[in-house]
């Protein structure tokens, strides 16, 4: 089982040589991958719409813009999102800064994507909340297209381009790995037909693994695509947005028995939160290099 780490932005506090010395930290623990989390603004409460899941004001920084930093810092570890929200970016675009981050890290990026939650945010770039999905499809098979084809002709509904080249294709072309977030039946039918892995959130159980990874393989098999070429991801432990995953590494007993019980799901990939690491108490950077050290010890341990 591989374990990837999502890198907590609460690290631009201790500026640019923070950012490099926990990345390096992190490829040399051993951690398989290292991702970038999304989200370019968060909304604020209004009369016409909620509270966002994450407080407003909760540093970000720019996912892609912070990975070429990254990518200069390390050698080995791979990259990744986890997850971009692509339709709320222009995918070619995002097409040719995947292709340059994979060119400049030598090959060694996984493209993580989902269609989002915040029409907020939809609205502060200019795009429509409402197609989202619609827009999620053509914008992956526009960018297999930009990383594989000599001559690019894609006319689709919200994207088009008219015999355009783009160079320099990553290294990984078109096999550069995209996997899809998401729990919706749209999503995991999006799995099916075009990604290369799934990308779960945290707390699922045995059955609803099993359920949607049965639905996953169905979706694959109507379109002819081998339903074992495709891999499984879980968040290790919920989301750091209560109490409850505020303090979940702090119990590495705890952190063992959840990863232990994920191997035996079969996933493929365990996402370790570091922001989670960070409210859990590890409260200095070299606090909490030592606690993803341990974290990283125990789910050995037990996968």
């Amino acid at each position: 089982m591989k374990i990837s780490v999502e890198f907590p932005s609460v690290v631009y506090r201790e500026g640019g040589a923070g950012v490099s010395k926990l990345a390096s930290a992190i490829e040399s623990i051993g951690f398989d991958e290292l991702d970038m989390f999304d989200h370019v603004v968060m909304g604020y409460p209004t009369k016409t719409r909620g509270a966002p899941i994450y407080p407003p004001k909760m540093p970000i920084l720019e996912a892609l813009m912070t990975l070429g930093y990254i990518a200069n810092a390390t050698s080995t570890i791979a990259l990744g999102t986890e997850v971009l929200v692509l339709p709320q970016r222009q995918p070619v675009l995002v097409a040719k800064q995947i292709s340059t981050l994979d060119t400049l890290s030598g090959g060694r990026m996984r493209l993580g994507v989902g269609v989002g939650w915040q029409a907020s945010e939809y609205e502060a770039l200019g795009e429509d909340f409402s197609t989202r999905g619609a827009r999620m499809d053509e914008a992956i098979a526009l960018m297999r297209a930009c990383w594989s084809e000599e001559i690019i002709d894609f006319q689709g509904t919200y994207y088009q381009c008219d015999s355009i080249a783009m160079e320099p294709k990553p290294p990984q072309g078109a096999d550069l790995p995209i996997w899809i977030g998401g729990t919706s039946e749209r999503a995991l039918r999006r799995v099916g037909e075009m990604g290369n892995g799934w990308m779960s959130v945290g707390n699922i159980d045995a059955g609803g693994f099993k359920t949607a990874r049965a639905k996953i393989r169905e979706y694959a098999q109507k379109c002819d695509r081998n339903p074992e070429h495709i891999q499984y991801q879980s968040m290790l432990g919920a989301p750091p947005t209560e109490a409850k995953g505020k303090a979940f590494y702090a119990d590495l007993d705890a952190v063992a028995a959840t990863a232990a019980s994920l191997a035996e799901m079969e996933f493929d990939w365990l996402a370790v939160n570091a922001t989670a690491v960070f409210q859990s108490g590890a409260k200095n950077l070299d606090q909490l290099i030592d606690a993803l050290s341990s974290v990283h010890q125990r789910i050995r341990s037990v996968s």
